[in-house]
């Protein structure tokens, strides 16, 4: 998918908290807003390059948001509302296999106390579907979450409970970055996710992986990788 409003590149001063950093934009400092309530700290380092998309709302506070930024050589999208278009588009042009039989996709259905980000249809079959963006990597290896979740612990139980109902459940992680060589828990940031992501793929629930190709101005999905737990 293409990133239809204008960007620009910046650079990186700091971030007073989550939704808000301070940029260097033409030789002026910004309040920027950032979409993204994960830490991103190997990301958002002071003098990082960055992307900004411009949103043209006159209601806002903030001109444009922090979407993305340089880690090295390579440009990460952190944009937290990216990654269910991502997987939308993905899924009408089939290209997620494990899920291609499903020709009815709904977004944001409820099951029980859960909101999911899919609810996949095939005749009387039905399958949820969560979807978590991942922007941490280290050394190739991609992790999910880079801060606390209780939220997404929540929803791993919850895709449980799908699976006991007798429909379909999974969560796919999409890395929005390429070039990784897996998928894992971060144990080390949150345990009791990684514990209840284990559980769930015990109990029935799928788990996939995918990375992007990503650019300044798009990103779409690649390839599934592998996920070890």
């Amino acid at each position: 998918m293409n990133i239809e409003k204008n960007v620009f590149k910046a650079k990186f001063i700091n971030r007073p908290n989550r939704f808000q950093a301070y940029i260097y934009k033409d030789e002026e400092e910004m309040m920027v807003h950032v979409p993204n309530t994960g830490r991103c700290r190997e990301i958002l380092i002071p003098g990082a390059s960055i992307i900004l998309r411009e949103e043209n709302n006159p209601t806002r506070k903030t001109k444009f948001d922090l979407i993305g930024g340089y880690k090295g050589e390579r440009f990460i999208n952190i944009d937290s509302q990216i990654p269910n278009k991502v997987v939308d588009e993905a899924l009408k042009l089939k290209k997620i296999k494990a899920l291609s039989r499903f020709d009815v996709i709904e977004r944001e259905k409820t099951f029980g106390n859960s909101r999911f980000d899919f609810r996949l249809k095939k005749g009387e079959e039905e399958y949820y579907l969560e979807v978590k963006g991942v922007t941490l990597e280290e050394n190739g290896r991609s992790m999910f979450p880079d801060a606390p979740t209780e939220r997404g612990r929540k929803h791993l139980l919850e895709l449980v409970e799908v699976i006991k109902s007798g429909r379909g459940a999974g969560v796919l992680f999409l890395i929005q970055m390429d070039g990784v060589e897996y998928f894992t828990p971060h144990d080390e940031m949150d345990k009791a996710f990684g514990e209840a992501l284990r559980f769930a793929k015990a109990n029935g629930v799928e788990v996939f992986a995918y990375d992007c190709w990503v650019s300044e101005t798009f990103i779409t999905l690649k390839g599934e990788i592998k996920v070890i737990l």
